[in-house]
Formats: structure tokens, C-alpha cells, sequence
């Protein structure tokens, strides 16, 4: 069966989404090499920084699989940048939290993110931003199971 015209647009915006996501991907992995993080530590380290939490909730938050989030804090925690504290909540769902190694990287990656998004951003269209976060939010509602909306 071919693709409706609606259901190939819709499928060329996810080719177009794997790909910016391979791009971010690996623009994060060069922003943060300097500080000895990976894309994938900055985004644990960053939902952290906000307050200790299980690996569960970074998992949730981040939109990932928890055993994802599980590798990439147990070499967080091997390299030193965070650290797990008991949960007076749950027994076995200890916290995670940034040790003051991991937030010394972690603000590190994000003073040069800050000049790489303003780069980007002056190479981009204000509108055309608005419009595709605006997309990519409707997309994500649209792909969320009914019971999580």
C-alpha cells in the first residue's frame, strides 16, 4: 500500500528528526569532549543538577529507557561526577546526584553551549524555530500513549 501524501509528510518529518538528532548528537559530543562528558552525561548531569533523582525519574524525564540512563550514571559515578545517596522514599531506588566534580564540568558545557546556541540561533529564522518546537511538541503529544497525556 502506498503512503498517502499526509502519511509521507509525516514520515519525512521523521527521517528529518533522526537526523537532527544524529547532528545534535554529535554536536553535543564536541561541545562536551572539553570537559570530559558525553552528550549523554551532560543530559543526566543536567536533569540532576535540578535535585537529586532515580534513575527511573531521569529516564522518564529525558524521554529514555531506563537501562540507558542506569550505564550512563554508573560511569558518571565510576568517573566521579555524581554520586548515589539513599532514598528516604524507596529503598532501592537510590538518588543521583552531581558531585561537585560533575557540576564544575556540567557549568563548563554549559557556558559553551550558550555560545553555540547563539551561533546557531543567528544562522536560524526566530519564526521558524517557534514553528518547529511547536511541531515537534505536537508530534510528541501525538506519539505519547493515551494513558501518559
Amino acid at each position: 500500500m502506498a503512503l498517502s501524501p499526509r502519511a509521507l509528510a509525516v514520515s519525512d518529518l521523521a527521517i528529518e528528526v533522526f537526523r537532527a538528532n544524529g547532528a545534535l548528537l554529535a554536536a553535543g559530543d564536541a561541545l562536551t569532549a572539553p570537559a570530559g562528558l558525553t552528550s549523554a552525561r551532560w543530559q543526566v548531569l543536567g536533569v540532576i543538577d535540578h535535585g537529586p533523582a532515580t534513575v527511573a525519574d531521569v529516564a522518564r524525564t529525558m524521554g529514555l529507557r531506563r537501562q540507558s540512563v542506569r550505564q550512563t550514571a554508573d560511569a558518571l559515578v565510576a568517573d566521579g561526577l555524581a554520586t548515589f545517596h539513599d532514598n528516604p522514599c524507596h529503598r532501592r531506588a537510590r538518588l543521583l546526584a552531581p558531585t561537585d566534580a560533575g557540576r564544575r564540568a556540567l557549568a563548563e558545557v554549559e557556558r559553551a553551549h550558550a555560545e553555540w546556541a547563539d551561533r546557531l540561533a543567528a544562522a536560524l529564522d526566530p519564526a521558524a524555530v517557534a514553528a518547529a518546537t511547536a511541531a515537534l511538541r505536537a508530534l510528541t503529544t501525538a506519539l505519547e500513549p493515551e494513558g501518559s497525556r
